[in-house]
């Protein structure tokens, strides 16, 4: 794809111009959407845990994974339902399908977190008491 000299595309756009795309889309993010903040909220609350609970790095790196794949998804969620209710304001039975696999993309990402909250629960319960199950 070639640009015209006049014009300049995202691709060629300082990194600082990008970066401030990006945050003033969490931002929009945050603002607008509930579910967003209820989700960076029990985000928040994981890494808390894991503060008080001083898990292995891993357990760092894996909760933080889940997490930011949760926070990404209600992104793409928001952006994609409010994308589909632009292109089609009126209610149709595809357009509620398309919102319902988004919600329930999120829905199976929050319930892998849980999982993985649950087993850091346990691996670090198991290696406070000295239980090796």
């Amino acid at each position: 794809m070639t640009v015209s000299p006049g014009e300049k595309g995202a691709k060629n756009r300082p990194f600082t111009e990008r970066l401030a795309f990006a945050v003033a889309g969490l931002r929009v993010g945050w603002r607008l959407e509930r579910s967003f903040r209820t989700q960076a909220g029990f985000a928040g609350l994981a890494f808390a845990v894991l503060l008080v609970l001083q898990p292995a790095p891993i357990w760092w790196a894996v909760v933080g994974a889940v997490s930011a794949t949760v926070l990404l998804l209600e992104l793409v969620n928001s952006a994609l339902e409010a994308l589909v209710d632009l292109l089609h304001p009126a209610h149709h039975p595809e357009v509620g399908a398309i919102k319902d696999m988004m919600a329930g993309a999120v829905l199976l990402a929050s319930i892998g977190a849980a999982a993985v909250g649950a087993a850091l629960v346990v691996d670090r319960l198991a290696t406070v008491t000295g239980w090796a199950g």
